[in-house]
């Protein structure tokens, strides 16, 4: 199944971190967030990407024009730049990634939309190009396919900003520094959709894919939930991408299963 991924936003919030760069090539560890997504989708047997570019469009071209240089070892002849030997393989040789410049202001609907003959007419994966979890993409998949509707969400519950208190009498027996929300779910993107949803957007550069192209599969009863309770996080803020490279470097990071 092929997967479109949104790439094209300006990440306000992070620009703390890196304003030279779109958020999806802000790392975590060595590789941009954009190559974790990807890489947990491709565990998962699915390689075809579709790349909705728009911001900086040039940085994340620039990336897989220049793959091999940029994730392996490599000696180069200097006066003859043909003469370049690379040391070391890398498991991605099986990935075909289709780059699309969706537009430098277009939001999440018209992004989707300029996709559309990248899709082929078949069912779809999509999801956001800031956000890492452990989702069980065939539970998800199945999901989808048991209840036949236009569009599958994965519904997660919020990490929580602040440290959960488990006590008795006064004495805590439990610290958990940021567990998630225990209360109400949110949108975690991993959406799977059939290519009804083109059906449900229009052309508008300002076409918001979560306002009204999600309101009226909503009145349509054509948007259902898959429920996912365990890891999920975005990269918004410089905490979360502190957070979410504490969690790489220390070994722990739930969605590296590679």
């Amino acid at each position: 199944m092929k997967v479109v991924i949104l790439c094209g936003g300006y990440g306000t919030r992070i620009r703390d971190v890196s304003e030279n760069i779109p958020k999806p090539m802000i790392t975590i560890g060595p590789y941009p967030i954009l190559w974790h997504i990807m890489k947990y989708y491709a565990s998962y047997g699915h390689r075809d990407f579709v790349l909705c570019l728009g911001y900086k469009a040039n940085v994340i071209k620039d990336f897989f024009l220049n793959y091999e240089s940029h994730t392996k070892d490599f000696t180069i002849n200097l006066g003859r730049r043909s003469e370049i030997t690379f040391h070391n393989n890398h498991n991605e040789e099986n990935w075909k990634v289709t780059l699309v410049d969706t537009g430098l202001d277009s939001m999440t609907g018209a992004r989707v939309k300029r996709i559309k003959e990248y899709v082929d007419g078949e069912d779809f994966m999509l999801t956001y190009g800031d956000g890492v979890g452990n989702i069980d993409l065939n539970a998800l998949v199945n999901h989808h396919r048991e209840h036949e509707r236009i569009l599958t969400v994965t519904g997660v519950r919020p990490p929580s900003r602040f440290g959960e208190l488990v006590y008795a009498d006064g004495a805590v027996t439990e610290f958990n520094e940021k567990p998630q929300a225990a209360g109400g779910r949110i949108s975690g993107g991993f959406f799977v959709a059939t290519s009804r949803i083109f059906e449900y957007l229009g052309d508008s550069d300002r076409l918001v894919f979560e306002h009204e192209p999600i309101q009226r599969l909503v009145g349509d009863k054509q948007l259902m939930v898959y429920e996912h309770n365990g890891f999920w996080q975005p990269m918004d803020t410089s905490r979360e991408y502190q957070l979410l490279n504490s969690l790489y470097d220390e070994g722990r990071a739930p969605w590296v299963r590679w």
